[in-house]
């Protein structure tokens, strides 16, 4: 009976505080963790569970959190390099999401953008999911169905996000454009109206604004958005009209053709109604030989 008892209070304290149950190194991780609330101490045996081989794919995941915490994050990207390898092609495309929220983190732009558009590649190839049309995600506790529309359009708008940390505003308008075909929504309407505040094109950004005030796009009864949009279109009267014509700085739009053709196949099997060619790249081609694809 005392034993049945003790038992039961050690999986309650498991349950409690989340730490899985044993006495290797990745569960002494999680208890300085977790329950010590050492951070420090908790990346010490998560190294020591990745060098012993114990569970490394979560002492390497979990490790790369904490140091993101503690802002030791050119650390956690090296960590994940060098020790990916050791873990299976299953967790591969989890380490990915965690790279790119850690080259974000600390401003490494050009490695975002390479590791966001090789994520889009794979959804291109139809190699996404493992080839399921859906997938199954967790978020504060709750489990919910992906499609891979939605993660393209996601995909997307952190794209067009790095590229606006870049003042690339150009390539970001036609990814936000993009997105905005396969899964519109009000956060992205805002950064596509302040993209074309950005290249002096007032009159457009001004509509985008409008139309997410209007409520023509899910997630417009937000209150964060819509305060996001009117503060954007308080910024907009103080702004002057610069003269007609297309912005001369075209260097660096950084969208190859293959790329944006392989865009546009997608999206003429999830929006073939909204595919027809953006007048952006109808521009672009009078400068084709100025740019830097």
């Amino acid at each position: 009976m005392e034993t049945s008892c003790r038992k039961k209070k050690e999986d309650d304290f498991h349950v409690l505080h989340k730490v899985p149950s044993g006495d290797g190194p990745y569960v002494k991780a999680k208890h300085t963790q977790l329950v010590e609330k050492d951070p420090e101490g908790a990346i010490i045996w998560f190294w020591k569970a990745i060098n012993g081989g114990d569970r490394v794919e979560s002492a390497l995941k979990d490790m790369a959190v904490v140091m993101k915490q503690l802002d030791r994050t050119e650390e956690a990207i090296e960590a994940i390099k060098s020790f990916r390898c050791l873990c299976s092609k299953h967790s591969q495309p989890s380490l990915d999401n965690l790279l790119i929220d850690l080259y974000k983190k600390c401003g490494r732009f050009d490695e975002e953008i390479g590791l966001l558009k090789q994520k889009l590649r794979v959804i291109y190839r139809g190699e996404a999911f493992n080839g399921k049309p859906t997938k199954t995600a967790r978020s504060h506790g709750k489990k919910f169905q992906v499609s891979v529309k939605q993660e393209t359009a996601k995909i997307l708008g952190n794209l067009g996000w790095a590229y606006m940390q870049k003042s690339n505003f150009m390539a970001a308008e036609v990814v936000y454009k993009k997105a905005q075909m396969i899964d519109p929504d009000a956060n992205k309407a805002c950064n596509l109206g302040l993209c074309l505040m950005k290249q002096a094109r007032y009159k457009e950004a001004q509509l985008s604004l409008f139309d997410i005030l209007s409520g023509r796009f899910p997630g417009a009864d937000d209150s964060k958005a819509c305060a996001r949009a009117q503060q954007l279109l308080t910024e907009l009267k103080t702004c002057r009209q610069p003269p007609s014509g297309f912005p001369e700085n075209l260097l660096g739009l950084d969208l190859d053709d293959d790329f944006v053709t392989d865009l546009e196949r997608l999206i003429n099997v999830w929006a073939p109604y909204k595919s027809k060619r953006l007048p952006i790249f109808e521009e672009i081609d009078q400068f084709r030989d100025q740019l830097a694809f």
